[in-house]
């Protein structure tokens, strides 16, 4: 048994230590807004925060995030910063087909809670390991933006 911190909320789950940490959440906790993108940490479609910073899920073995904070998708909009990602989102109507976002709105909220003014190259910086294939990146930075802007 580990015990994983989802969400605010301590989750015994029966999953041998080396299970990636996005199986945990998918399969076992019923978190399913995390998504599989290519499963070796290039795509960023499995994003969630671990103790605040952006980490990929797909690699990340339950047994080291064990006792730590993770928040996914699912509770980022709890937090004043989350909330302004996801609301410029919806505004912005960034979405195209949609399997990327989660992570996308994952690294954006990490990145404005450690810079909240950030520039273009700053976001290109942070997004950099998020792919979106729907070619939204445009739609990405000016929600980025626009949250920035919203939480001054």
């Amino acid at each position: 048994m580990i015990t994983l911190n989802l969400n605010g909320k301590d989750h015994e789950l029966d999953v041998p230590a080396d299970m990636p940490l996005l199986w945990a959440l998918r399969d076992v906790a019923n978190l399913t807004g995390t998504k599989y993108g290519c499963g070796m940490a290039l795509c960023g479609a499995c994003t969630v925060h671990v103790d605040g910073q952006p980490t990929r899920s797909c690699v990340t073995p339950v047994s080291v995030v064990a006792g730590k904070k993770i928040t996914t998708v699912e509770a980022v909009g709890q937090d004043p910063v989350g909330e302004a990602v996801q609301a410029a989102w919806r505004r912005l109507d960034v979405v195209q087909c949609g399997y990327c976002q989660s992570g996308q709105i994952m690294s954006a909220t990490a990145l404005l809670k450690g810079n909240p003014r950030p520039s273009d190259a700053d976001i290109d910086a942070a997004m950099s390991g998020n792919i979106c294939r729907c070619a939204t990146y445009v739609r990405i930075r000016a929600a980025i933006h626009e949250a920035a802007g919203n939480l001054a």
